[in-house]
Order: structure tokens, then sequence, then C-alpha cells
């Protein structure tokens, strides 16, 4: 599991291509008393985001999560916006994690 100290989880990490990966946030927008908060995501590389979505996170208690199936092997790109048009994307690096293929050669 991935902790960091601006209210970002995803587990599970190492992650695979073929999971089912859960994001959990409780960073700024969060704090700052956003009422929705979505996840915007991608694969591939800082520069190029491939299969670009915005998906609504589920509020519980007082972080937002949601699942998300990883089908390739490409790193998992992301920050988060809320719903008055705020983001936070990790003050202009956005987070992003490594997707491993599965093979072990």
């Amino acid at each position: 599991m991935s902790h960091n100290d601006q209210g970002i989880e995803v587990n599970p990490t190492p992650m695979t291509a073929g999971e089912t990966v859960q994001v959990r946030y409780n960073g700024l927008l969060a704090r700052s008393g956003a009422e929705e908060v979505y996840l915007h995501y991608g694969f591939g590389t800082d520069k190029h985001w491939d299969e670009v979505k915005d998906i609504k996170m589920s509020k519980v208690r007082d972080q937002f999560q949601t699942n998300i199936d990883v089908e390739t092997d490409k790193r998992f790109i992301f920050c988060f916006r809320d719903n008055a048009g705020n983001w936070d994307n990790n003050n202009g690096r956005n987070w992003s994690f490594e997707v491993h293929n599965g093979s072990l050669y």
C-alpha cells in the first residue's frame, strides 16, 4: 500500500496489469470541503497520457475512493479535481505509479 503526506493511498502497490487498484484521496480538495472529487487519470508517460478518463469518487467518511481496472502495463498517472473546477495535481507533477506486466522475465 502506498501512503504519502498528501492524502493519497493506492493499493496494491506495486501494481500489475490486470489488477483492480483502489485509489483513496484525503488531500487538499477533500480537506478544503469539496462536495465531489473526480479522479482524472490515464496511462502512458508524464507528457502523453492514453485512455484519459474522469471518474467520480465515492465519499466515505472524510475521504474519497474509487477502484480502477488496470488493463495495461503503461504507467498509471493521475490527479484530482472537484466539482467547483479546482485541481490537486501534486504541484504540477501529478502522481504516477509503474505498472508491471506480470512477467517474471
